[in-house]
């Protein structure tokens, strides 16, 4: 059987990441649940580990930096990257690593945009910027990619071991995308649905500074 490992980067998700662990927990009962907490203040850490993940600590902040240590430190056939946030249905998961144990891909993204990412999601100019990306990476490419910064994703073990990761944040998703592209890698992407995070529970992304550097 293949090993698969989810991937969960994590910055003060304390009211989300019980669900999102056991969740994926129930609908990939053969996978491995890492959470690396990155410089938590309200228990995320303990609470991912009572939820059953396997819990380290990366204290280098930002997304991208927290993806370099996964990605050096985990052994696997399959990876999966998700949010703490509780933003990306587990009940999703198997389509999504599909292609990638099958042969099919060396890199799946969760494509939220051909589903329920307008109707979900009430931040206006994060719609605004992932439409400007979109646009500029399919245009150097001439690819016609729907979902350039979805944090679900699915990954080959050589994709995730020669990744020479350089973003320190929220720009990652944007790398991982243009160095598929520039390897010409295979890309597949799978419709997801996206819920808007519940309430009370406040977005890591700075959509100006963060929107720049993609």
């Amino acid at each position: 059987m293949k090993e698969i490992a989810v991937l969960i980067p994590c910055y003060n998700e304390a009211l989300t990441i019980e669900k999102v662990v056991t969740d994926f927990k129930r609908y990939l009962p053969q996978a491995e649940i890492y959470v690396y907490d990155n410089n938590s203040t309200d228990g995320t850490a303990e609470i991912a580990r009572n939820a059953g993940a396997i819990v380290r600590n990366v204290y280098q902040q930002g997304k991208g930096n927290v993806i370099r240590y996964m990605f050096r430190e985990i052994e696997a056939d399959c990876y999966l990257m998700i949010d703490g946030d509780n933003t990306y249905p587990a009940e999703e998961a198997e389509r999504v690593i599909a292609p990638i144990l099958d042969g099919r891909a060396d890199m799946v993204t969760g494509d939220r945009l051909t589903s329920t990412y307008f109707l979900e999601n009430k931040r206006a100019f994060h719609n605004t910027g992932n439409k400007l990306v979109r646009r500029l990476i399919n245009t150097i490419w001439k690819k016609d990619l729907k979902d350039i910064m979805s944090g679900y994703r699915a990954f080959s073990k050589s994709f995730v071991k020669l990744f020479p990761v350089m973003s320190s944040g929220f720009e990652i998703e944007t790398e991982m995308t243009v160095h598929a592209l520039d390897k010409r890698l295979n890309i597949v992407e799978v419709p997801v649905c996206y819920k808007d995070r519940p309430e009370g529970s406040e977005s890591k992304l700075r959509t100006f500074s963060d929107g720049f550097k993609a």
